[in-house]
């Protein structure tokens, strides 16, 4: 494989099986075409991936690195959880994380990595949806749609349909950016069990914005508490919607190892 660049380090990492390429241009800039950001995430002829992020300086106040996200198609993404609780433990200290969504702040428990991953956006314009909607009840599929920096929908009731329904929903005209379709089954109050076709990767271990949304439209219909355990096919997240509108994600982050490509 030839890339612009005569080496490229890097590192594989994952929160609760959603994994990660992770590549530090901090100190030389890395440019990514969009042809190799594929060619890095195919698992067949690459690393192998659900979203490459890439790092760089922080270019505003208060934040010490700045984040993109790219999916396995060369998309970028605006917010990703579990890759941001990646980058917490990558860069350490406790960063501040400057993304497309806006200046995230993280907080290491022991081995567990709490973000805040901003406000969740509810109007239509922000999710974006092509046209006015109730985003609390979507006229596709009886769905909940809310913005973690991301389009989110979230689907209650059957699981099983998220390999079939998720691709044709994440592409509907409703979406004109694609959106990332959860599928959510309530469990109790403070439970719930969720899968995420995620926009650009399919379906993934795990979710972390897409938890986040989930529990976002699970508060807005009555059906769970502010905070509520996640239970996804990776493992579990904890996810509480703060009352000042901000989203607060706590979970784990691993390190599996670390690679040249040439």
């Amino acid at each position: 494989m030839r890339s612009p660049i005569m080496t490229l380090s890097f590192t594989k990492m994952h929160g609760l099986g959603n994994d990660f390429i992770v590549i530090d241009g901090r100190q030389i800039p890395v440019v990514l075409p969009d042809s190799l950001i594929r060619r890095l995430c195919d698992r067949h002829l690459g690393i192998g991936c659900d979203q490459l992020v890439l790092l760089s300086p922080a270019t505003l106040e208060g934040a010490d690195v700045h984040v993109r996200f790219f999916n396995p198609d060369g998309s970028e993404a605006g917010a990703c959880g579990n890759a941001s609780r990646c980058v917490a433990l990558f860069v350490g200290n406790s960063p501040v994380l400057q993304t497309r969504a806006g200046l995230l702040p993280t907080t290491q428990k022991g081995e567990q990595f709490a973000i805040n991953m901003g406000a969740a956006r509810l109007d239509w314009q922000d999710i974006p949806l092509s046209r006015p909607c109730d985003t609390l009840h979507l006229p596709l599929e009886n769905a909940a749609a809310c913005s973690m920096g991301n389009p989110h929908a979230t689907l209650f009731g059957d699981i099983g349909r998220a390999e079939t329904l998720g691709p044709v929903l994440e592409r509907d005209p409703l979406f004109p950016e694609r959106a990332n379709i959860g599928f959510a089954q309530i469990l109790s109050p403070d439970h719930m069990r969720l899968r995420v076709w995620e926009r650009g990767a399919g379906l993934t271990l795990a979710c972390g914005s897409g938890a986040c949304a989930a529990v976002v439209n699970a508060v807005r219909r009555g059906l769970t508490e502010r905070t509520c355990t996640v239970t996804m096919d990776g493992g579990d997240l904890t996810i509480t919607w703060q009352e000042d509108g901000t989203v607060l994600m706590t979970g784990p982050a691993t390190t599996v190892f670390h690679g040249t490509l040439a």
